[in-house]
This record gives structure tokens, C-alpha cells and sequence, in this order.
């Protein structure tokens, strides 16, 4: 019970809003943070692309063992983590229930597991690059790297916002519900509980859109009191923005150790296969 009561916890709206607050600010003294933010998009331009290509089991499984150490090293939230295993096994379960439908055996299978295995590099990948990154630091990297600047500052900007929209979504929907009338009765498999809950999720997003319209224009003219255009648009601001941006030792081994590693791969990948 005391498990489940901390389950709870974290799925609550509040325990989310905390989940998302440390996985956003949370991580900023492991190692991969410290990182050049260029050095990770260097990086995840590999294995965010390569296992698509790759059809060796001994390759896949061996990026899939680097990515799982480096998400471990990103102290990644246990929350992203359970969603992140509910949507690669929905995934291969689905796939596995229509081809066994349409006449599909047992040969399915390792298919399905190449398939799974991919989407977990890439997805790992994924966790452990942008897990790594503030919103600023996220932000000022793909500056650097010539991304349009209202692209890079609307990134940032929508890390800070979600916890907020979150619990103004929450208050929206507990509002709903006072003034609502819940079903006198559950029904079969509690299907009358689930249409009532499911229109006010629905309903509670209007509200929700309004308010964010009314909050942008207050955003704006706060910005621009600040001279946002201004910063934007001037070189020496940049300059001085990114200034702390830069290649360290610390980066060089961080590749070339993951280089080596890949090396090794396909040299067992050439002797050795599933």
C-alpha cells in the first residue's frame, strides 16, 4: 500500500508539475550537462538518426545498453521513464495483434523486436540530450547552431509556461466539476464516469486557450519593455549571450569515448550475428 501511495502521488496533477520541474531544471550537475550544448546535437544527430538505417541485432543491442547508461547518467524523471515503456510496449503489442490477425506467426516476432529496439535508442536518445539541457541552455544551443531566434526563444519559453498551463488546466477542470452534475450512476465498466470526465477534459480546453491568449499579450508587452526586439536583433547581444558557450576537454573525450564505442560495434557486428 505504501507503494501504491506513492504512485499515486506522482500521477497527481501536483506530483506531474514537480516531475516536470525537475526534468527541465533538475539535472544540472551530471555530467552530460556540463556539456557543450552543440556537443549533444552532435551527438544525437547520430543516434537520433542511424538506428533507423541499422539492422544488425549485435549493433542495436549494443547502442541500446550505451543509451540506457547515459540516460541513467542524465538522472532522467522515474515518470518519463514508466510513460516511455508504456508507449514501446502499446506500440509492439498493437503491431504484434494486426499481423497475427492478418495471418502472422511466430516470424513476427524478431521484426517487431528490431523495430522496438530502435524506437528505444532514438527515444533514449532523445531523453538523454534534451534532459540534460535547461530551457536557456537548450535555447541559446540551437542559436549557436544558426536555428531562427523566435524558433529557439519559443522552445525556452514553452519549457517555462507548461508547468504553469498544467495547473491552470487543473483549476479549470476542478471548476468543471463543481459545477457539474456527475452520473448518479457508474454504469457498466464505469462508461458513464468515463463520457462525464472525458467531456470536461474536452471543455476545460477552451477556457484554457483564452486564457493563454490574454496572458500573450501581456507576455509581449513585457518583453518588448525589455528591449527583446532590440537583443535580437543586435549581433553584440548575441555575442554576449553565447559568450559562455565553448568546447572543453571534457566534450573531446565525451565523443571520441562514444566514437570508440561505435567502432567496437561494428567490429562485433561483423564477426558476430543474433
Amino acid at each position: 500500500m505504501e507503494y501504491v501511495r506513492k504512485l499515486m502521488d506522482r500521477v497527481s496533477v501536483e506530483g506531474v508539475k514537480i516531475e516536470l520541474l525537475n526534468t527541465a531544471y533538475g539535472n544540472g550537475n551530471t555530467f552530460l550537462a556540463r556539456l557543450d550544448p552543440r556537443t549533444l546535437f552532435l551527438w544525437y544527430l547520430y543516434f537520433g538518426i542511424a538506428p533507423w538505417f541499422i539492422h544488425n541485432e549485435v549493433l542495436l543491442l549494443g547502442m541500446f545498453l550505451l543509451l540506457a547508461v547515459t540516460t541513467m547518467m542524465s538522472r532522467v524523471s522515474p515518470l518519463i521513464i514508466v510513460i516511455l515503456c508504456l508507449g514501446l510496449l502499446s506500440q509492439a503489442g498493437y503491431l504484434f495483434i494486426v499481423s497475427w490477425l492478418f495471418g502472422g506467426g511466430g516470424e513476427t516476432i524478431m521484426p517487431l523486436l528490431k523495430l522496438t529496439m530502435k524506437l528505444s535508442v532514438i527515444s533514449m536518445a532523445s531523453i538523454t540530450v534534451f534532459c540534460s539541457m535547461d530551457p536557456e541552455k537548450l535555447s541559446d544551443g540551437l542559436l549557436r547552431i544558426g536555428v531562427p531566434k523566435q524558433v529557439s526563444f519559443g522552445i525556452a519559453y514553452g519549457y517555462r509556461m507548461l508547468p504553469s498551463l498544467v495547473e491552470e488546466y487543473h483549476h479549470i477542470f476542478l471548476s468543471f466539476r463543481l459545477r457539474g452534475v456527475a452520473p448518479s450512476r457508474h454504469g457498466l465498466l464505469y462508461w458513464r464516469s468515463i463520457v462525464y470526465f472525458l467531456k470536461i477534459a474536452v471543455l476545460s480546453f477552451y477556457p484554457l486557450i483564452l486564457s493563454i491568449a490574454k496572458r500573450t499579450r501581456t507576455t509581449v508587452e513585457a518583453l518588448e519593455a525589455k528591449g527583446f526586439s532590440y537583443a535580437y536583433h543586435s549581433r553584440e547581444a548575441k555575442r554576449i549571450k553565447l559568450s559562455y558557450m565553448k568546447f572543453t576537454i571534457r566534450d573531446a573525450v565525451f565523443l571520441l569515448g562514444s566514437g570508440l564505442y561505435v567502432v567496437l560495434l561494428y567490429v562485433l557486428a561483423a564477426q558476430f550475428s543474433i
